[in-house]
């Protein structure tokens, strides 16, 4: 049973704003390219066997792109290797020193996270451009709410989308004036409403691939919620190409939140999708453990798939019609396992524990899936 009913619901349907695509190494970003998720290593680049573990780490999770930072030249030239190590493209953290971005791009870098108008002089704008064209390396130009230009916080008198905007555009015209057009945007702040408007006024001002953040947005808890509500906001009403969830957290933690959310949405699919109640007095099982124990089993499938796990026969018989496999409790430790919508057998508590039933299933359920598709 298929779960996806975008097809028959239009108002599950999200029309996303046309962008022109362009590459970050052989991953496409904008267009009609899927949504990509990145992160960025927080480990010293310059300790490659350090960085590589966590890029291979994220990996693991399904990363697309990730970030590392090139503050000095022993980073940027431990690119080198690293690249060579990792299957994902690579993003190098540029601020003021154009040199980095030279040798971030001689080294392998597949983008430069850079403003060309803070490394100073045109010639030095034009080096760098150079190089990124030299080794077919594209551009993230990265509007900060926190570092914008002196001049344009004392023309508005403090941060804001006007500001932010300018700032973005300023740095377009640097690049398409030097016939650059390898690029993406990013226009983040950590305030939710500041960098939801300046995306928005951005996005209407432009073509290219819009990066969503909402930056500085706080650990795992207080930076779900916060990139949640502006990303997801944006998202749904189709703005982003690519999107990293930045919090004070293990990079895969940020990889597996911005799946999460591009699941909610129905904008890319990936791994195991659970519907779990709350639990509440009417359980027939420990609703919470059992949930908590899955997720963590089955965070190996990368097969697009939905389970429902509900305590009681509220809700259900219900939640598992749409979805892959269902699990509802019943009483006298009796419980009902559903298939593609329809009732299927029951567990009878004590033959073998939900978990391990469950997860069962749902790997046997992944394996037949990738088996038709090897076969199609």
């Amino acid at each position: 049973m298929s779960t996806d009913h975008t097809h028959i619901r239009p108002w599950r349907h999200i029309e996303r704003r046309k962008s022109r695509q362009i590459m970050v190494g052989a991953v496409p970003v904008g267009g009609d390219a899927p949504i990509t998720v990145q992160t960025m290593t927080n480990t010293l680049t310059h300790d490659v066997a350090a960085t590589v573990a966590q890029i291979k780490a994220c990996e693991a999770a399904g990363v697309d792109i990730v970030r590392v930072s090139c503050p000095d030249v022993e980073s940027s030239l431990a690119l080198k290797e690293i690249t060579k190590q990792v299957n994902v493209p690579i993003v190098a953290d540029i601020h003021f020193h154009y040199k980095r971005g030279i040798e971030a791009a001689q080294n392998g870098a597949a983008c430069l996270r850079i403003n060309p108008g803070n490394i100073g002089s045109d010639e030095r704008v034009r080096d760098v451009i150079k190089a990124a064209k030299d080794y077919n390396c594209s551009i993230r130009i990265g509007v900060n709410a926190g570092s914008l230009e002196r001049e344009l916080l004392e023309k508005y008198g403090e941060p804001c989308p006007d500001a932010m905007v300018e700032s973005g555009l300023r740095h377009i015209k640097i690049l398409q004036d030097h016939d650059f057009h390898n690029f993406k945007i990013s226009c983040k702040a950590s305030d939710v409403f500041m960098a939801v408007s300046a995306y928005q006024m951005l996005a209407d001002q432009c073509d290219c691939p819009i990066h969503l953040g909402i930056t500085e947005a706080g650990g795992l808890r207080t930076g779900t919620v916060k990139s949640s509500i502006g990303m997801g906001n944006l998202l749904w009403a189709g703005i982003g190409d690519t999107i990293r969830v930045s919090l004070s957290a293990d990079p895969v933690e940020e990889v597996k939140v911005g799946f999460e959310m591009l699941k909610s949405l129905g904008l890319r699919h990936r791994g195991v999708n659970v519907i779990a109640c709350p639990s509440c007095a009417r359980q027939q099982f420990d609703v919470i453990k059992t949930v908590e124990t899955i997720e963590n089993r089955l965070a190996h499938i990368t097969t697009p798939m939905t389970i429902s796990v509900i305590g009681c026969v509220v809700n259900g018989p219900g939640e598992a019609l749409m979805t892959d496999i269902g699990f509802t409790g019943g009483g006298k430790g009796v419980h009902q396992v559903y298939v593609g919508g329809k009732t299927a057998h029951r567990l009878r508590e004590g033959d073998e524990t939900i978990v391990d039933h469950l997860v069962k299933m749902v790997e046997d359920k992944a394996a037949e899936i990738e088996s038709a598709k090897k076969v199609a």
